[in-house]
């Protein structure tokens, strides 16, 4: 399952250049103020893969191959408890000088819980997109899980969702 926009497409508004200063083309003020009024619930992707702590090495491997994905919801109990990213997975497969060279298969064998991330950074769906614009510059996280206030998964907001509400 691809996870999907809820953002409907148009066409980008483009800049004009002019030797004196930047002067916006007709729909670019009107498409700014719109963004700063928008909140996570109008462009969050509802339709969200998740793992839970119990999945292995392997399982998770093939979702990433099989989905257009950088990172999972953990779920347990409807509730987010932490989020897998490739970047932990490929982390799991770092060795040293000292390191024993384990086997390929026991290393798949692992489970989610061992390397997620227990510090999940959460939004609201009425959180506003500005404030999940400068969250994603600030952390560098691709993609924040959308919960309610018992912090039930409501949906994914990313960076590709706030880019095609910037573009309107």
């Amino acid at each position: 399952m691809k996870v999907r926009s809820t953002v409907p497409k148009k066409p980008a508004a483009k800049l004009v250049a002019n030797p004196k200063r930047l002067e916006y083309g007709p729909n670019e003020p009107d498409q700014l103020r719109r963004f700063v009024k928008l909140q996570v619930k109008s462009a969050m992707s509802r339709n969200v893969l998740t793992v839970h702590k119990g999945m292995t090495l392997r399982e998770l491997d093939h979702l990433f191959s099989q989905h257009d994905s950088n990172d999972f919801p953990v779920i347990e109990n409807h509730r987010v408890v932490g989020v897998v990213t490739k970047f932990a997975l490929l982390r799991s497969f770092i060795l040293n000088a000292n390191s024993v060279i384990p086997r390929y298969d026991d290393l798949m064998k692992r489970s989610v819980e061992e390397i997620m991330t227990l510090e999940v950074h959460t939004v609201f769906p009425t959180t506003p997109l500005t404030r999940v614009l400068e969250m994603v510059v600030n952390t560098h996280i691709q993609s924040f899980p959308v919960v309610d206030a018992k912090n039930r998964l409501q949906g994914i907001i990313s960076r590709g969702d706030i880019i095609r509400a910037l573009n309107g």
